[in-house]
């Protein structure tokens, strides 16, 4: 059992310093600071990262190595797409949540690093998620004739409360939200229809800014080199899904390309452009999720709750975590297992 979580808090050195917030600021606040990464691995109960173990290596040398069986990790862990590092995770011995994977669901909002991370970001906006709808809010402040679109018809309320016009296309989207909140993959005929309806919006659009990202898929493309063909000299396209391939067939991740006499921005980790404000949204969120799990000094792994329930991951051994095992080739945990095995 885990006792004393709200007493120690230990800091890597240097961990703020990319943030503008040196070691001195978290010592004034009572915490420790850790010489060395292995240091700070061996004194934790709960390790609470950014980004999973792979992405926060040292010299290419993977922090899976120094996790001992019984913590708890939290952090974004993108398991639907590092499938196999999730595996991994389970055979080191830790409980381990992946806060992307938090249910959309009203009491989780405080815990939803998706959320306050894509804000950070900020005219035609493809995409009505969390980042499409901050740009459409952005643009329209700044008295920009703004245009929404999404797939799922359920957000058209959305769209239009921040002063956009909704995109309505012909199309059959009655599966394209999936469970939680998140789109939903739709088949290639979807996307190619789609594609045709949404050319004539995208060539009388100066910008356009494209949000569309689908968990545990590559970014569904949605502008084809022959819509940038057709846009107007000087346009602009900022695709906010290069993290995951890209909404624009011309985009290059992480790179601003021109074609056509268009620029097309493939901007990657955009929260880390900002890092002090991403810092401090994403330790909201971490905290909002350590009070959810920990009752009275103690890990409490509720698996009546949906938010323990859908983002736990790894726990004694065993990736416990059904969308996961079903893309390991596993089967799937029945209720009863996944009680006994928060239990044991």
């Amino acid at each position: 059992m885990l006792s004393r979580i709200q007493v120690d808090t230990v800091v890597q050195a240097g961990a703020g310093k990319e943030a503008g917030l040196p070691d001195q600021l978290y010592t004034e606040q009572n915490a420790q600071i850790a010489k060395s990464r292995e240091e700070l691995f061996d004194s934790a109960d709960i390790v609470m990262q950014v980004h999973g173990p792979g992405a926060n290596a040292e010299a290419g040398k993977s922090d899976v190595a120094l996790l001992k069986p019984g913590q708890v990790l939290i952090a974004l862990l993108d398991p639907l797409n590092a499938v196999e590092s999730t595996r991994e995770l389970a055979e080191t011995g830790v409980t381990a949540f992946a806060q992307e994977m938090v249910p959309r669901i009203s009491r989780a909002q405080s815990m939803d690093a998706l959320t306050s991370q894509a804000t950070i970001v900020g005219v035609f906006v493809v995409g009505a998620g969390v980042a499409g709808l901050q740009a459409i809010a952005t643009a329209h402040r700044l008295g920009a004739v703004v245009q929404g679109y999404d797939i799922r018809p359920a957000v058209k309320d959305q769209v239009e409360s921040l002063g956009a016009k909704f995109v309505q296309l012909e199309l059959d989207t009655g599966e394209a939200e999936a469970t939680g909140g998140y789109a939903q993959a739709m088949g290639e005929e979807f996307y190619k229809r789609q594609r045709e309806l949404l050319s004539n919006v995208v060539a009388d659009s100066d910008v356009v800014i494209t949000t569309a990202a689908v968990p545990g898929r590559k970014a569904p493309i949605l502008i084809t080199e022959e819509m940038v063909k057709a846009m107007n000299p000087g346009s602009v396209i900022v695709d906010v899904a290069a993290e995951g391939g890209g909404n624009c067939e011309l985009t290059k991740p992480a790179e601003t390309v021109e074609q056509y006499n268009v620029t097309i921005m493939g901007p990657t980790n955009l929260a880390s452009s900002i890092p002090l404000h991403a810092s401090q949204m994403y330790a909201r969120n971490q905290l909002s999720f350590l009070r959810n799990i920990v009752k009275d000094g103690d890990l409490n792994l509720d698996m009546s709750d949906q938010i323990t329930r859908d983002s736990l991951l790894t726990h004694n051994g065993e990736v416990v975590n059904n969308r996961v095992r079903e893309m390991l080739g596993m089967s799937p945990l029945d209720d009863e297992a996944m009680k006994e095995g928060s239990e044991s």
